[in-house]
C-alpha cells in the first residue's frame, strides 16, 4: 500500500511539472509602446491588458512607455490586447484610442496626442 501511495505521489509531481512546462511553451511574450505619464497610467494600462482572456501578465514601464505582455496565442492575440488598452483611453503603437475614451482619463494621465 505504501508503494502505491509513493508511486501515485511521483505521478502527480511528474504531471504537474509536465503541464507547467507545456503551459510555458505555449505562452508568447511581446512588447510594444503605450502612451501614458504616471503610476496611475501604469495601473490602468496593465489592468486593461490583463482584462483580456488569455493574458497571463502585463508590465508597463512609465519611463520607456513599453508594455511587456505574456499571453496564450491560442486564446488571444496582440490585436485584442491593443484594442483593450485603447478602450481604456491609451494610444498604443498600433491603435489610437477614441477621443471619448481619451477624455475619460484622469487629468494626470492625459498626454500630448
Amino acid at each position: 500500500m505504501e508503494k502505491v501511495k509513493k508511486n501515485g505521489f511521483i505521478l502527480v509531481i511528474v504531471l504537474i511539472f509536465g503541464l507547467s512546462n507545456l503551459y510555458a511553451q505555449n505562452s508568447k511574450k511581446e512588447q510594444f509602446k503605450v502612451k501614458g505619464n504616471c503610476s496611475m497610467c501604469e495601473t490602468r494600462i496593465e489592468k486593461a491588458a490583463k482584462s483580456v482572456a488569455g493574458v497571463d501578465s502585463a508590465d508597463w514601464n512609465v519611463k520607456t512607455k513599453l508594455i511587456v505582455v505574456t499571453f496564450q496565442p491560442n486564446v488571444t492575440d496582440l490585436v485584442e490586447i491593443h484594442n483593450a488598452i485603447s478602450k481604456a483611453g491609451y494610444d498604443t503603437e498600433k491603435v489610437k484610442a477614441k477621443q471619448e475614451d481619451y477624455e475619460k482619463l484622469p487629468k494626470c494621465c492625459k498626454y500630448e496626442r
